[in-house]
């Protein structure tokens, strides 16, 4: 599911501890994006309680890494993972391949939290099937690989995690979680990353996946060409 066609009437949900924001696609071409809202409003939620040709749901877990495609050896998953990643005892490890990058996605959904199982239950696509929920850096990945820019950025920002992908045409060039628990600490991951690879942020679009307060968005202005949420 590495590449999906572009298909309008879709959604795509970011799942988090703290609730959960999304952007639908409607048959027209026209975009709805959400603020982050609580999981109170999941039954009360007009554009939830609807059928689409392709569902997204994406679960922002800080337990998460890439493995190249010819290292990963299935047997060693949960291994590989915990070498990396403070994995408990009962926690659940899976991984999803992604080719176009010669990797593999390598993570656990275990965040003792059950919004992202309800939310796959409840937004179903107009034939019935429910979505897989995947770790955000999956879809990270997949914008970062259909980006137009030459210099790529994607992020996503909430529960105090900061979701990060870098990449230059085809090549990725930096995939990585980092604890941040206020804004100024993700800008700081943002530039560090940003210093390291040679990226010029005023030349450069950075893209965000997950809602951005207005002060947020402000702040990166000052320092980048542009600023979307996709």
């Amino acid at each position: 599911m590495e590449s999906i066609p572009h298909i309008h009437n879709r959604i795509s949900i970011q799942v988090s501890l703290s609730g959960y924001s999304f952007k639908v696609e409607s048959p027209t071409g026209e975009s709805t994006l959400s603020p982050w809202l609580g999981a109170e409003t999941l039954f009360t939620t007009p554009q939830l309680q609807r059928r689409y040709e392709a569902v997204e749901i994406s679960l922002l877990t800080p337990k998460v890494t890439l493995v190249p495609e010819h290292f990963f050896n299935p047997a060693a998953a949960r291994m590989t993972l915990g070498d990396v990643v403070n994995l408990r005892e009962g926690d659940s490890v899976e991984w999803v391949p992604f080719p176009s990058f010669g990797a593999v996605v390598l993570y656990s959904n275990s965040l003792d939290e059950s919004l992202s199982k309800v939310i796959s239950q409840t937004v179903l696509t107009t034939s019935g099937e429910r979505a897989q929920v995947l770790p955000e850096m999956y879809y990270i990945l997949r914008d970062l690989y259909e980006c137009k820019e030459y210099n790529k950025i994607v992020a996503s920002w909430q529960d105090s995690y900061l979701h990060l992908g870098l990449a230059q045409g085809k090549s990725l060039l930096l995939s990585n979680v980092y604890y941040a628990p206020d804004f100024v600490t993700a800008e700081y991951f943002i530039f560090l990353s940003l210093r390291k690879l040679q990226f010029n942020p005023e030349m450069s679009t950075i893209f965000f996946r997950t809602p951005l307060s207005e002060e947020s968005e402000m702040s990166l202005y000052r320092y980048f060409r542009s600023v979307e949420r996709i």
